[in-house]
């Protein structure tokens, strides 16, 4: 009996360290920030939802899986919200959901598969996690191509590149 009490202790043991955290809507917040005519233009996605599973003993077992509602876009003027839903842009009723997925995590960085219009790439960012009440805030920082996501076509005014910006809550 004892043998197997002490096979089950590194079982058990590792089941303490990784936990798995939902993200809190309320308090998330996945902003990008691009130029327009020369101008920052913001905007945000709402209703952040997925896992975060996160070992801080070791965040190599560390794992992130989490969706925003393209439907949820704001930029602060609805004809341009609607605008943004449409094919040419991020075809919201055909692909109404924008996905990461982790596939590397170390304590200060993530790397992941991002999909936006069905369209996959590999994003890479650095970040930061600090425990609070409940659970774990995340945030970092990144930049991408809209184009590598066939998000709009060629503009004069628009920039290719968009920053997006996550601060995320998460809680068991």
């Amino acid at each position: 009996m004892k043998r197997y009490l002490l096979l089950l202790l590194p079982l058990a043991l590792f089941s303490f360290s990784l936990s798995e955290f939902k993200p809190v809507d309320k308090t998330n917040s996945v902003t990008f920030d691009i130029k327009n005519f020369g101008i920052n233009t913001k905007g945000e996605f709402k209703g952040l939802k997925g896992s975060i599973k996160w070992d801080a003993e070791n965040p190599s077992n560390s794992s992130f899986d989490v969706n925003v509602d393209v439907n949820t876009i704001n930029t602060g003027i609805s004809l341009r919200d609607n605008d943004l839903k449409e094919a040419k842009w991020f075809d919201a009723s055909k692909y109404p959901i924008i996905n990461f997925k982790s596939t590397n995590v170390t304590a200060t960085n993530v790397t992941g598969n991002l999909t936006i219009k069905g369209i996959t790439k590999q994003v890479n960012f650095p970040f930061t996690v600090a425990p609070v009440p409940s659970g774990y805030l995340f945030e970092g920082t990144f930049t991408l191509n809209r184009k590598n996501f066939e998000v709009g076509g060629s503009s004069f005014s628009l920039s290719d590149n968009v920053q997006v910006m996550l601060k995320v809550y998460a809680e068991q």
